[in-house]
């Protein structure tokens, strides 16, 4: 019930949208349901709000999603959506199964249930060029054998395990995003989703209570389509990472690691810390201690699963955690909300949340076996998908601030790039880096000239298209590869001019000289395709004004500024020259 009204409030005081000062991005959400669905579009709208996006949604008319699909003059084609969620209700998927049939027969069903379900995925695609969400089932058929329900073959509740299997398998192949319920339900309890009076009563396949918890699933997909998951996990030490106070009771006497329950619970945070790590998370720390004797405990306790090469950004002193977290931010070129912040303190994480209120900060349990659990039920590290290039991210990451610390250091920062043996190496768009190039576009906020968003589907086309190029780019130098850092669309608008739609490079390899490198690459590739002007556009947003002064930095001429704050500028290719660079180029 609030929920409800918090979204009845907010839109009351935002009829029209979002105000421009509002740092949200505007989404239109389809959801496409076989049941009722009305009492959940609420709370998806503010679940998107605590992620940092407004949400309009479009329910199709009941049992009709298929219809709504098909007819072009239907409401869903008049609102136009951005993604599409397919809510199908266990029922309507299981419902031409038969409890009596034999092995092949409910093979045959389970099939042909299936292929309706992807022809349906491939409908919305093809008609809308936008992500597609696919629902899993929730078991809420009845067991008809009980704990060897598999051994009767025409089971619904069997089947309902052997359609998510199967599901998970079609939308791997077809590009589909799940949203995963049963693995919802098999945590908190079917009962916690699901409530057969309110299915009776009114069809809601969802029940009432679990709304809220239900939008902000939703929501977490939403917000990983668009570059809005956290990236970096910051992390406290003392009673967080280990038990007791390393200035206290010194390395060996803290409690940490196998031989005590509370020792394995500070291991299984690092455990999981260590895991997401591996799939893409930057960690750090900030911790209110002597440096020498925090990291003594990441070199020399034999039980430490992290270790310093683990951490990118590691700062260990007596300043307070808001100034240190925004030192993390600084030194690792990330956005303060793309930071959570884990700290067993109370107070520390209130001081936080008031002087950083875009950090995120879960609250903690008392007991640290929770810690770990607490984290993993937030949702805030959702992903879509896992690259090579995040799994090396944080030692990307890591790497950057061994060279912000060099510069610091020698002071002479052209010697040091010059040293620094750096190699630009790009190719056009390809399959190959497609799952990167949209996950950068999607992700990228801050060096972002115009802040677009795509799709892979939008990917391929452009990868097709005789009038545009698309160029991706990756850093190597002496301290390691930076993976693709820069991606840069163009599109021949007018004879002999090619306007640039997407300009976007990694924060961490600003102050390098890339840019200029990058266009130096641009225009020798439209001046080979007949071109003799570029076109670029800034177009303001909440997190990009560092790039205000792009194109004119790199000798681009102002044509025009509009009310809002964006600008168009030219560059004439027969004028173009480039400067000296550190930067050698290489095509590959």
């Amino acid at each position: 019930m609030r929920t409800n009204g918090l979204d009845r409030m907010v839109r009351k005081a935002f009829p029209a949208g979002p105000p421009g000062d509002l740092a949200t991005r505007p989404l239109r959400l389809a959801v496409l349901s076989s049941s009722t669905v009305s009492h959940l579009l609420p709370a998806i709208r503010i679940g998107g709000l605590r992620r940092g996006l407004w949400v309009e949604t479009y329910e199709a008319p009941f049992g009709a999603y298929a219809q709504d699909l098909a007819d072009p003059a239907s409401g869903l084609h008049a609102f136009g959506p951005d993604a599409i969620l397919f809510a199908l209700d266990t029922p309507h998927l299981t419902g031409g199964l038969n409890p009596a049939a034999g092995p092949e027969e409910a093979q045959a069903a389970q099939a042909q249930a299936l292929r309706r379900l992807r022809e349906t995925w491939r409908r919305a695609r093809d008609g809308f060029r936008c992500p597609v969400i696919q629902q899993t089932l929730l078991p809420v058929a009845l067991p008809l054998m009980g704990s060897n329900e598999h051994r009767l073959p025409g089971s619904r509740r069997h089947a309902v395990t052997r359609l998510n299997a199967g599901i998970r398998a079609a939308a791997e192949s077809d590009g589909v995003d799940i949203l995963a319920l049963d693995e919802a339900a098999a945590q908190d309890g079917l009962a916690a989703w699901h409530d057969p009076v309110w299915w009776l009563r009114a069809k809601q396949a969802i029940a009432p209570s679990a709304a809220p918890l239900y939008g902000d699933h939703v929501a977490r997909l939403l917000a990983a389509g668009q570059g809005l998951s956290k990236k970096c996990l910051v992390l406290d030490l003392d009673n967080t990472l280990w038990g007791g106070v390393v200035g206290d009771d010194g390395t060996a006497g803290l409690v940490l690691g196998q031989g005590s329950a509370e020792g394995e619970a500070y291991l299984g945070l690092q455990a999981y810390a260590h895991d997401l790590a591996a799939r893409g998370v930057i960690l750090a720390v900030v911790s209110k201690n002597d440096a020498a004797n925090a990291l003594d405990v990441f070199e020399n306790h034999p039980e430490m699963l992290l270790r310093r090469g683990d951490i990118a950004a590691f700062l260990a002193n007596w300043d307070n955690k808001a100034t240190n977290l925004r030192r993390v931010a600084e030194t690792l070129g990330i956005g303060l909300d793309a930071l959570v912040f884990v700290d067993d303190n109370p107070f520390e994480r209130e001081w936080v949340r008031a002087e950083l209120p875009m950090v995120a900060v879960p609250e903690l349990p008392e007991d640290p076996a929770l810690y770990a659990g607490r984290l993993a039920e937030a949702g805030y590290f959702e992903a879509l998908r896992v690259t090579d290039e995040d799994r090396a991210r944080g030692a990307h990451y890591a790497a950057n601030a061994a060279r912000v610390a060099a510069v610091s250091e020698g002071g002479d920062l052209a010697a040091y790039l010059a040293g620094l043996g750096m190699r630009l190496v790009w190719r056009r768009f390809d399959p190959v880096g497609l799952p990167r190039i949209v996950q950068l576009i999607n992700k990228t906020n801050q060096f972002n000239l115009t802040t677009r968003r795509t799709t892979e589907d939008e990917i391929r086309a452009l990868i097709a298209d005789p009038h545009a190029l698309g160029l991706q780019f990756r850093l190597v130098d002496r301290l390691g590869d930076n993976g693709m850092i820069g991606v840069v669309v163009a599109r021949e608008t007018e004879p002999e001019t090619h306007a640039i739609e997407t300009w976007l490079m990694s924060c961490r390899v600003l102050g390098r000289g890339v840019e200029a490198a990058v266009l130096r690459v641009l225009a020798e590739v439209v001046a080979e395709a007949g071109g003799r002007h570029l076109v670029g556009r800034y177009r303001p947003s909440p997190k990009n004004g560092m790039v205000r002064g792009h194109y004119p930095g790199l000798g681009f001429t102002p044509l025009a500024a509009e009310a809002d704050g964006s600008e168009t500028f030219r560059l004439a290719l027969a004028d173009y020259r480039p400067g000296p660079s550190p930067i050698v180029i290489a095509h590959g």
